[in-house]
């Protein structure tokens, strides 16, 4: 239909439309007007100014029957028919609804601007969260002329419509007020009452929707009074007084003034208060009485003038402190309870175990403290409730008179039937008169005293549910005698140590952080006690366990001069052998290693001529009947991680060696995984952690999956004081090291070496379309490798590429030229060499460490070292000793030094070294740390400069950010290591390995 004015044609169109339950609207043109999509030629025509809906694109086309609609969502629909914006060109005409609405959608508009609306009280019956205009504001805020505007049924508003138009003024409420995140949870700070749903039908009862809105505060409450439940407990002048339940008048403007009311079965209120809240009371009683219904137990109940006036026995007291008092909370209610049930609802029940004073003179043979992990102590029951303290006898006098409120030394006592029955189970599980092992003394003791420290720091990292659990728990604690807390605060706090003067046999001066070391090491075994010494490499482990075995030789309270066993890995036997030499030439050692090592009687009267006992893990292993036999005064484990599998015949026969005192000196105490850790503590403490099962749910599984910060607070106060660890950086250790400057350099694939890992990445994935399983971990793990050697060097793939034997090898420049990382390694190497200065070369291949040994020997013309796995004892000491002298002719002084990581990256000092190579990458930031403290620790003097080669687009530069990501981990708990690439899924591989181009 087109009219013609004089300037220009206006064309008319009629809308049709109707609202749905939610509130969102369908537009249809008027049936007299269909053509060729209707849907589409509406939407650009209506929507042209609708910025909302990006002027109609984004909105939805939907068949309703036979007709094309389009749909515009609830949150829209006010706003678009107040706002007008059409476009001027067409005369719109609203059929039906549409007209309706264009009526009133001014109004509701102002009422959105204004913020003129309210939470619905029968949706929040309904468990939802709604909204609805608000007569009573929108009459005082337009005024009372128009109070009657918003009359839907007046204005010819069907049922369903309208239902639709509430919907959708909803909607649109939430959409402008409470659309984000940050809107919705403040709306949850200051109105709580409006998501407590579950609560609805108690919190809402007796009230219509205007009160209701006072009652969750949505509105200011006008009366003056507020009225509360109070509880009466029994005169105590009185033996057959009872306790009273009573309805109260709290005056607003003096809080302390309480009025009683009479609340009648009627619903009628009696009593005294001031003439001018008769009104509002008359009002309001009706709905007291609905509530209290909604809330409390018909038996709570009386009839006649009034409700509350029956009196409470013992266990209906219980009932209403309980559970009912909570209710009423959760309805809105006020209560006034007594004073004590505050703290005694607060406060857990509590069953300590109180440690009897041992005699001082027990002792063991020889004069060595009863202590140790496995001592037995007597203990007497103490059981707290509330404020009250309870001995075993006191408990169960109460217990017998069959009460739940019971009168104690002038104090009321609550006697939960569940939490009394966990501490009866607890009681009955322990048996007092088998005493209790010092281990779960000081495990009790160190995790109530982290429980204490959060609760006052206000740490609540549990969940609803957990913390909901852990309330309903009985908390087990110790009470130490004096003689006990003195030991266990020596033990768990640093500046309780005792301090020792170094033994007179020592040929060192120890700075002070190491005589705190051997002090501490010597403080625990006095008490049976084990330790693990897990200071930073280079911080001088060795020269402390030292200083600690000529105390132990020279100490009057040694009962028997038991030899020491110091047990490492095979490339530091001959390291020891000089350092325990240098440092304490008193002390007599004997090696336990190679062809000539003796058994039997030989061994027994070997050991009891010595002091000390070295030898090595695999010898110790080997060797486990023979080393078991003997009693040693200390055992002692460096590079402690060599047993950080549990599993291995390793770590089981080092643990099998029966030991006074047992020790692990370790840099890395967590290397991958938190197992790890357990195996040392099974070792030094054992059974201290528990199972490896039990260790595995109560802390890896939470810890490592999940990062449970509680857990981890726990594990760090269980082990803390049998861990000493110090770091280079720490201001208390002041070593003024030089300078580790760390730098990454990253190098592309040549064109040979890019081709081999393309290959490789395909024929694994073709491989693992026909494999499972373990043949899949397998092939995974196979792939792995070859892609690192090929970022290497192609020749290690095909180690006869490029030679002919008939031409001899071929020069040092075309060798590196096959590998970016080799041409840069040659590179660097020549320059600092001009420099007069010296490195090291770290590579996880034997034939890369030769191929590099070959190349720098000839390119430099000067010798140069090839430490590996295979390198036999005396050759190592000897290369070690050749590359930290000074006084070699240049012709003879090796200034390069190449090591496998596995062999040379612990227990060797080269510092004379400064520059630190890591031709390929580690799993473990730990390791390359350990290998790079070869040459930064203690007798460096410059600073170290620490180079980390990385073949750009490869699976070395994903490892690199797996590396710096778990790093930010190492000194809390790392967990994962390779072997999770092995379950990733076909696609994440590929994604893992695949080359990228772009480098």
């Amino acid at each position: 239909m087109t009219t013609t004015s004089a300037s220009y044609d206006v064309e008319t169109i009629a809308v049709r439309m109707a609202l749905t339950t939610h509130g969102d609207a369908l537009f249809f043109l008027d049936a007299v007007q269909l053509r060729e999509s209707p849907g589409l030629f509406l939407k650009q025509r209506l929507f042209a100014w609708h910025e909302p809906s990006y002027y109609g694109t984004s909105l939805e086309l939907r068949k309703v029957g036979e007709l094309e609609a389009v749909v515009l969502p609830a949150e829209d629909v006010i706003a678009f028919f107040a706002d007008g914006q059409r476009l001027a060109h067409i005369a719109w005409t609203w059929e039906g609804d549409a007209a309706l609405l264009d009526a009133v959608a001014p109004l509701l508009g102002e009422c959105l601007e204004g913020r003129l609306y309210a939470p619905d009280l029968a949706a929040y019956r309904d468990g939802e969260l709604r909204w609805r205009w608000d007569g009573a504001a929108i009459a005082a805020a337009l005024g009372r002329t128009r109070r009657g505007e918003l009359d839907l049924a007046r204005r010819g508003w069907r049922d369903e419509a309208a239902a639709g138009l509430r919907a959708a003024f909803s909607a649109a409420v939430t959409s402008r007020y409470y659309g984000s995140e940050e809107d919705e949870a403040e709306l949850r700070r200051e109105f709580p009452a409006l998501f407590a749903r579950e609560q609805a039908a108690a919190a809402t009862a007796g009230l219509d929707a205007e009160a209701w809105l006072v009652h969750i505060g949505w509105k200011a409450d006008v009366a003056p009074f507020r009225p509360m439940l109070q509880l009466i407990e029994p005169w105590e002048g009185d033996p057959q007084a009872r306790w009273h339940l009573r309805l109260v008048l709290q005056d607003k403007a003096d809080p302390a003034a309480l009025k009683r009311v009479k609340l009648g079965n009627d619903g009628e209120a009696r009593g005294k208060w001031p003439q001018a809240w008769s009104e509002a009371i008359r009002s309001r009683s009706a709905g007291w009485l609905e509530r209290l219904r909604a809330c409390l137990p018909p038996e709570r109940l009386a009839r006649g003038e009034d409700v509350l006036g029956a009196p409470l026995d013992d266990a209906a007291a219980w009932q209403f402190l309980h559970a009912d008092s909570r209710r009423l909370l959760e309805a809105g209610w006020q209560v006034l309870l007594p004073a004590w049930w505050e703290a005694a609802s607060r406060k857990k029940p509590r069953l300590r175990a109180a440690v009897q004073s041992e005699d001082e003179s027990k002792k063991r043979g020889g004069g060595r403290s009863l202590f140790g992990m496995d001592a037995i102590l007597s203990f007497n029951w103490r059981i707290s409730i509330g404020d009250a303290d309870l001995s075993e006898q006191e408990f169960a006098e109460l217990l017998a008179r069959g009460e739940r409120l019971v009168k104690f030394r002038d104090r009321w006592i609550a006697l939960d039937p569940a939490l009394i029955a966990q501490i009866q189970r607890m009681m009955e599980g322990m048996d007092r008169r088998e005493g209790l092992r010092f281990q779960d003394v000081l495990q009790l003791h160190l995790l109530a005293l982290g429980e204490a420290e959060d609760a006052a720091d206000g740490i609540t990292e549990a969940s609803t549910e957990d913390a909901a659990a852990e309330a309903a728990r009985v908390q087990l604690e110790v009470e130490l005698s004096a003689q006990l807390s003195g030991v266990v605060a020596r033990i768990n706090q640093q500046r309780e140590w005792p301090r020792l003067d170094p033994p007179e046999g020592l040929r060192a001066e120890l700075r002070s952080y190491q005589r705190d070391g051997f002090a501490w090491l010597a403080f625990l075994r006095r008490f049976g006690l084990g330790a693990c010494l897990a200071d930073d490499m280079g911080l001088g482990k060795t020269v402390q366990l030292i200083a600690y075995l000529l105390h132990a030789k020279e100490g009057a309270d040694e009962p028997a001069q038991l030899p020491a066993l110091i047990i490492c890995p095979t490339s530091v036997l001959g390291n020891w052998q000089k350092e325990l030499a240098r440092f304490a030439p008193s002390l007599r050692v004997a090696m336990h290693y190679g062809s000539g090592r003796v058994s039997g009687a030989a061994f027994r009267e070997k050991a009891l001529g010595a002091d000390v006992v070295l030898t090595s893990y695999a010898t110790a292993s080997l060797d486990q009947e023979t080393l078991a036999g003997f009693q040693w005064g200390a055992v002692c484990l460096d590079e402690a991680q060599n047993i950080k599998n549990a599993q291995t015949k390793q770590a089981a026969a080092v643990k099998s060696f029966p030991a006074l005192h047992r020790i692990a000196l370790t840099g890395t105490p967590i290397e991958n995984r938190l197992a790890e850790l357990w195996s040392i503590y099974d070792f030094i403490v054992p059974t201290y952690l528990g199972t490896a099962k039990a260790f595995q749910e109560r802390f890896a599984a939470p810890i490592e999956r999940e990062r449970d910060a509680r857990r981890t607070a726990e594990l760090q106060r269980l082990v803390k004081p049998f861990l000493l660890r110090r770091k280079k950086k720490d201001p208390a250790i002041q070593l003024d090291l030089p300078e580790k400057n760390e730098m990454k350099t990253y190098v592309p694939l040549t064109s040979e070496q890019a081709a081999l890992y393309d290959n490789c990445v395909k024929a694994l994935l073709e491989r693992l379309k026909e494999l499972d399983g373990i043949q899949r971990k397998g092939a995974i793990l196979g792939a792995l490798t070859r892609l690192k050697q090929a970022c290497d060097h192609p020749a290690l793939l095909d180690e006869g590429a490029g030679t002919d034997p008939e031409d001899g090898p071929p020069p040092p420049e075309a060798i590196a030229a096959r590998s970016a990382k080799l041409e840069r390694l040659l590179a660097m190497v020549k320059e600092l060499r001009e420099a007069d200065e010296r490195c090291l070369i770290f590579t996880q291949y034997i034939g890369m460490g030769k191929m590099i040994q070959d190349v720098l020997r000839r390119e430099l013309d000067e010798p140069v070292l090839y430490l590996n796995g295979s390198t036999p004892k005396t050759q190592r000491d000897r290369m070690i000793e050749r590359f930290q002298s000074r006084e070699l002719p240049p012709s003879e002084q090796p200034s390069v030094f190449i090591l496998s990581l596995k062999a040379g990256g612990v227990g060797l000092n080269l510092t004379a070294a400064n520059h630190v190579f890591h031709f390929d990458r580690w799993w473990n930031p730990a390791v390359e740390n350990q290998a790079t403290d070869r040459a930064y620790r203690m007798g460096q003097t410059r600073d170290v400069q620490v180079h980390k080669f990385i073949s750009l687009g490869t699976l070395e530069e994903r490892i690199d950010e797996m590396l710096e990501n778990k790093q930010q981990l190492s000194d809390n708990v790392i967990s994962s290591s390779e072997g999770w690439i092995t379950e990733l899924s076909t696609e994440a591989l590929r994604e893992l390995f695949t080359l990228r181009r772009d480098a």
